[in-house]
């Protein structure tokens, strides 16, 4: 039985927990381990739940990849974007007019190197044409992602920067809202907050999909982000794209990728163009013998994970965790529940719960860095299933508080 967890060795690096970290973690047996000594980290959102659906796959689902292919630049000279691979466009294509979850008629997709170089991409192409004298204000109602703020200004760009919560923006002009639908850290399903002439909508839909929420209805906005990494959990490929309305727009996104990376990676782009293929395969009536349905899989997992939170949270009147309703989800042809990729967890008022979890070695996303408060964290349930148990085993004995702590 193994668990990823963080060196504590002192010659290691300190994040920004305090604590000393591996950056890239160590596999340990958790059985030589005392159950109290493991860091149990739920900071990040490494997608390592959907591991064994893949791993339990035949080998005729493997990508290889000729020695002698992807020696060029281009994957498409007729294409404007020119490094887009033709099998991934018809494989993003399929996988959402199966999902149902977004209209691909009549748009233009561009690839990136995740959804965050895509947000970049996005922020260039709407903010540039305009020649503003001051960088355009970039919003997003809290509480937002955090790597919102960390993009936008990490290269004090004169062209946008960032403005903090939409429903506290009171500025006239131009101004760019990031919508996150569901929401990421809350699971909330949202909508544009600001409403006002001049403003330009990016949607992040990177949880859009039936395992977290129900398909309601395709998207259909200017802009739309999604990415393999909370899809199918192959966060380490690095491949996102867009569906963009405006060809224009399009052209910007990618002569900014050009710019930035000169393409995207082409291996990267066939094997996510073959793991589009396969999730799309396993949801049609007819399919090979061994090929489970991706989504009803992934629904299972955190529906599990969620029920257990919800069981230990009910009985400590120290946290709460959000409540959803049921909605009919026009894929899974049913009436389901909301389980998203994060829990957005309070503890009582008055306490800052990432301190009160550390000190338990449970390392989480302080609310503060989400444009909330300190008494809420966001708290991953994408981790291994041994990672997960063990989190709440731990959750279920903080019961009281005493002198403050």
């Amino acid at each position: 039985m193994e668990l990823l967890i963080k060196s504590s060795k002192a010659s290691l690096p300190v994040n920004h927990h305090g604590v000393r970290v591996n950056n890239i973690g160590t596999r340990v047996n958790i059985q030589n381990q005392h159950p109290e000594s493991i860091i149990i980290n739920l900071d990040h959102g490494d997608p390592t739940m959907y591991e064994c659906y893949w791993k339990n796959l035949d080998e005729k689902y493997s990508v290889t990849i000729p020695g002698n292919q992807s020696l060029s630049y281009f994957s498409n000279i007729k294409n404007f974007c020119w490094f887009l691979e033709p099998k991934l466009e018809e494989s993003i294509k399929t996988l959402h007019n199966t999902v149902g979850n977004a209209i691909t008629e009549d748009y233009h997709i561009v690839v990136g190197t995740g959804s965050s170089q895509l947000i970049l991409a996005a922020l260039y192409a709407i903010s540039d044409p305009l020649n503003e004298p001051n960088p355009i204000p970039v919003v997003s109602e809290a509480p937002y992602y955090s790597g919102y703020p960390e993009i936008t200004d990490h290269l004090k760009s004169g062209l946008f920067k960032w403005a903090g919560d939409a429903r506290s923006f009171d500025k006239d002009g131009p101004y760019i809202e990031m919508v996150t639908s569901p929401n990421n850290p809350d699971g909330v399903i949202r909508e544009p907050v600001v409403n006002r002439a001049k403003g330009m909508l990016i949607h992040d839909l990177a949880y859009y999909w039936p395992q977290y929420t129900a398909i309601t209805s395709p998207a259909d906005h200017d802009i739309m982000l999604f990415t393999v990494s909370k899809c199918t959990g192959h966060a380490g490929s690095r491949i996102g794209w867009a569906l963009v309305k405006d060809i224009n727009v399009a052209k910007k996104m990618v002569k900014f990728i050009e710019i930035n990376t000169i393409g995207v990676s082409k291996e990267a782009q066939l094997r996510a163009a073959s793991i589009l293929q396969i999730i799309s395969l396993s949801c049609q009536k007819v399919k090979p013998y061994n090929l489970e349905n991706f989504f009803e899989y992934s629904q299972e997992i955190l529906a599990k994970r969620w029920k257990k939170l919800r069981n230990v949270v009910e009985n400590n009147e120290l946290f709460c965790v959000p409540k959803f309703p049921l909605q009919f989800c026009n894929f899974m042809r049913d009436f389901t529940q909301t389980y998203p990729g994060f829990a957005w967890m309070k503890c009582k008022e008055g306490v800052d719960c990432e301190k009160l979890l550390k000190g338990h070695k449970i390392l989480t996303r302080s609310g503060k860095r989400l444009g909330s408060d300190v008494e809420y964290v966001r708290i991953s349930m994408m981790g291994n299933d041994e990672e997960f148990d063990l989190f709440v085993q731990r959750l279920s004995i903080i019961h009281g508080m005493s002198n403050g702590n």
